[in-house]
Parts: C-alpha cells; sequence; structure tokens
C-alpha cells in the first residue's frame, strides 16, 4: 500500500465521521446553535460572576461562623 492510498484511506474516513456530525440525535442542537452577540455574552458573564461571588460570600459565612462562633477544640 504506498502513502498515497494510506493518506487517501485516513482522509475517507475523516470525512465519514464529520458527514454524520448532523444526523445523530443532537442534530437539532448543532442546527440551532449560534454564537452569542454582544448582549448575550455579556448577560452570561454577568451571571456567573454574581453566582461565583454569591458562593465565594456563603463559604466565607460558613467559615466564619465554624471558627469564630463555633470553634472546634
Amino acid at each position: 500500500m504506498s502513502l498515497d492510498d494510506r493518506v487517501e484511506e485516513i482522509q475517507e474516513r475523516i470525512e465519514r465521521r464529520i458527514g454524520g456530525i448532523g444526523k445523530g440525535k443532537y442534530s437539532r442542537i448543532l442546527r440551532m446553535a449560534k454564537k452569542p452577540d454582544r448582549d448575550e455574552y455579556i448577560k452570561v458573564v454577568l451571571i456567573t460572576g454574581a453566582g461565583i461571588i454569591l458562593l465565594g460570600l456563603l463559604g466565607f459565612f460558613i467559615y466564619l461562623l465554624m471558627t469564630v462562633y463555633f470553634p472546634i477544640p
């Protein structure tokens, strides 16, 4: 088998795998997916940042309660 035959075979395998992406159970999601615009991206960043800050504050208050008010001897 020559190098050209092997390369062609590999290329055909890759094309078969890529060609079946839009036909599986996630095809509807892939067709509906789009790149978010600037406003959507900013909303996602703000909501994610607020969630991280909220979880950090909750963890800090739990730490504060465990060390100051209920210390473990």
